[in-house]
């Protein structure tokens, strides 16, 4: 076994008095999953409300109450079912506070200040985002330690193009001559993402170099609020963006453009958005996390059953939530897409999943996975190259995948459905390209375009 797959934790918290009793009500089998996801068992779901945990006194959490904030994209949906559905509760979690951001920007903001300064204890995040505000790097210098708690979901994200290049042969592959056209007619490309240096800027990054283009000379990158890309897109001041469901589809439905690729298309299962708290929180709270994760846990299962979604729709499109027509996510949400360029997509491993995908776990927060956020960081210029010596000690120090494992056990989860690695191996993408954990820089070595 490697360096890279041991099991790192020295920090372990105060050890419960045995596994958490599930009761009489239990997680709903996570019946339809996708025809090529591994077929394991899984606990059963509640009814709704979630009946009260069986907690001990060792497993009663320190605090009743977490600050959590939330962007109206489905990433988030395993959070506000977890509020919803009674999850948050059952576990001792009775005054979970789910708090809307406007930005990414918001939100770094507000878990800079934290809950008791009246902003957020943590909640969801793009990766890096974890670890540059642990750094400092986007807050000004002033480092905000977190820890990565849980992977909330993988897919559900896209890359849309303004209706005025259909026909033109951008898709998941594109010929590099359509930017240089666009150039030489003095006009250039502009995409946007939703917040820099993470998720959605790697996604529309890797898909330009893919093709031959290089996203630092060849087009114009934008930095747009989530909420604002169909309007921006509609107006004719940007010719694409990357961002999550349901705003990809949205403009779709609205004429507006099309989907380019799915994020899917690009990297099968791959990670997408996390669930990370302070790490004074989490010290002080070592219980109360665990019964946060469970709660998160047990959503991620429920929102995986497709005979759940239209229920899922019904909550999360509401004003307090996404604030959207249902219609604009009952589609995608079962994994149909029309692409608006006359392609459709009915694959429901090509949907948003939460709890398993085609290669295992989609809640495990693997390693291998940040350290490819680090990796694409340093390739970009984000990072410094030196980032690569020292990365594997920074992802122990930020990944808690310990206690993710811990709270899976205390919950019942079946050991067939518990990693027992921090790696997920080697990963490929569409153009064939690999990453081996193992060896991040022959990963690096092997891109023909990148800022180092």
């Amino acid at each position: 076994m490697s360096d890279f797959d041991k099991n790192i934790s020295r920090r372990r918290f105060i050890a419960t008095a045995g596994a958490t009793a599930l009761g009489s009500v239990l997680l709903k089998a996570c019946g339809n999953p996708p025809e090529d996801a591994p077929k394991a068992s899984s606990p059963t779901t509640a009814s709704t409300p979630a009946a009260q945990a069986n907690l001990s006194p060792q497993q009663k959490p320190e605090v009743t109450k977490v600050k959590l904030g939330f962007i109206p994209i489905v990433e988030s949906a395993p959070l506000i079912i977890a509020k919803e559905k009674g999850f948050f509760a059952k576990y001792g979690m009775t005054d979970v506070e789910l708090a809307k951001q406007a930005s990414w920007g918001a939100a770094r903001d507000s878990v800079k200040i934290g809950a008791s300064g009246g902003g957020i204890d943590g909640g969801q995040w793009q990766m890096p985002m974890p670890y540059l505000l642990s750094e400092g790097i986007i807050t000004d210098k002033q480092k905000v330690p977190m820890y990565v708690l849980l992977q909330l979901n993988t897919q559900g994200n896209g890359i849309a193009v303004a209706g005025k290049h259909k026909g033109q042969g951008v898709g998941l592959k594109v010929d590099k001559a359509f930017f240089d056209k666009l150039k030489s007619g003095g006009s250039t490309f502009k995409a946007a993402y939703t917040f820099p240096k993470a998720n959605q800027e790697f996604w529309i990054r890797y898909w330009l170099a893919a093709n031959g283009v290089n996203p630092d000379s060849d087009v114009e990158l934008l930095t747009v609020p989530t909420a604002q890309t169909v309007a921006n897109l509609k107006s004719g001041t940007m010719d694409a963006f990357s961002t999550g469901d349901p705003w990809s589809y949205r403009l779709v439905k609205e004429n507006i453009g099309f989907i380019a690729a799915l994020t899917p298309e690009i990297w099968k299962a791959h990670p997408e958005e996390y669930l990370a708290v302070r790490a004074d929180w989490v010290d002080k709270n070592p219980i109360a996390t665990k019964a946060m994760l469970k709660a998160v846990m047990e959503a991620q299962q429920w929102c995986d059953n497709f005979d759940n979604r239209k229920e899922l729709v019904d909550i999360v499109s509401t004003r307090e939530y996404f604030n959207v027509p249902k219609e604009i996510l009952e589609s995608t949400i079962m994994g149909k897409y029309d692409m608006g360029d006359g392609r459709k997509i009915d694959d429901k491993s090509m949907a948003v999943l939460y709890w398993k995908d085609a290669k295992g776990s989609v809640s495990y927060p693997y390693q291998s996975h940040d350290l490819w956020f680090l990796t694409e960081s340093v390739r970009w210029g984000f990072l410094p190259k030196e980032t690569l010596a020292t990365a594997k000690d920074m992802i122990k120090k930020v990944n808690r995948q310990d206690l993710w494992i811990e709270a899976a056990k205390e919950a019942g989860i079946p050991a067939a459905d518990i990693p027992t690695s921090t790696s997920r191996g080697i990963e490929e993408f569409f153009d064939g390209v690999k990453f081996d954990p193992e060896n991040p820089q022959a990963y690096l070595d092997s891109l023909k375009i990148k800022s180092i």
